[in-house]
């Protein structure tokens, strides 16, 4: 069990904050609306009304001791930017914030976030892979340059070995799990066989998984 807390309880604050806690980690939720607040009351360890600029509120609940804080409030700049200076003083191990712009982004980075997400760009991103091809079944994006999609084995592959397909070599790409009936098989063998009905995990740039799109 990890400890998290989670600054600002809008939509993607209250979802994070909620899910953490379903997954059986502590979560500390914290916004200055206290009706936000008491939403989320019943499905997280502890909610707390306060104001994470104010960075005496934040040493009073004790960030430093958690594993992770998640600065949730994206819409205004200054307010995360703020707020992250504040944790980072205090020595949070680790800060992840979400941003609005590209521009949020870096400044955010500059003056110490451990991790910056757009959560818009990211599920829009993972909606048009899988709107883009019928056989894309999940998409998951990991870096700027690398992402990992899951897709319905190509006809052309049935049949085969990935030893004979040879898939590293012919499209750029590293195969890194099989789906077989439901069950997910982690670093298969390259001589096991792919069949109808098989789901194949790839991981690679983009430009070369997005590839995967065109075999037949």
């Amino acid at each position: 069990m990890k400890s998290f807390v989670i600054i600002g309880l809008g939509r993607f604050g209250t979802a994070i904050a909620s899910e953490l806690s379903a997954l059986g980690h502590e979560v500390l939720a914290v916004d200055v609306d206290e009706e936000r607040v008491q939403q989320v009351a019943d499905h997280v360890t502890h909610a707390v009304t306060g104001d994470g600029r104010n960075i005496e509120v934040l040493r009073a609940l004790g960030v430093r001791n958690f594993d992770c804080v998640v600065v949730a409030m994206g819409s205004d700049v200054g307010n995360s930017a703020l707020i992250t200076l504040n944790l980072k003083e205090l020595g949070v191990k680790e800060v992840i914030c979400k941003a609005q712009s590209h521009v949020h982004s870096r400044v955010l980075e500059k003056i110490g976030a451990d991790r910056v997400v757009f959560p818009e760009y990211e599920m829009g991103a993972k909606l048009a892979q899988g709107l883009s091809s019928s056989n894309v079944l999940n998409f998951i994006e990991l870096s700027e340059d690398y992402g990992i999609l899951e897709l319905s084995a190509p006809q052309s592959w049935q049949g085969k070995s990935l030893r004979e397909l040879d898939v590293r070599n012919r499209h750029h790409v590293n195969v890194i799990a099989i789906r077989k009936n439901g069950e997910l098989n982690v670093a298969p063998s390259p001589d096991l066989p792919l069949e109808s009905g098989d789901q194949v995990v790839a991981l690679g740039r983009y430009e070369d998984i997005n590839l995967l799109h065109e075999v037949k």
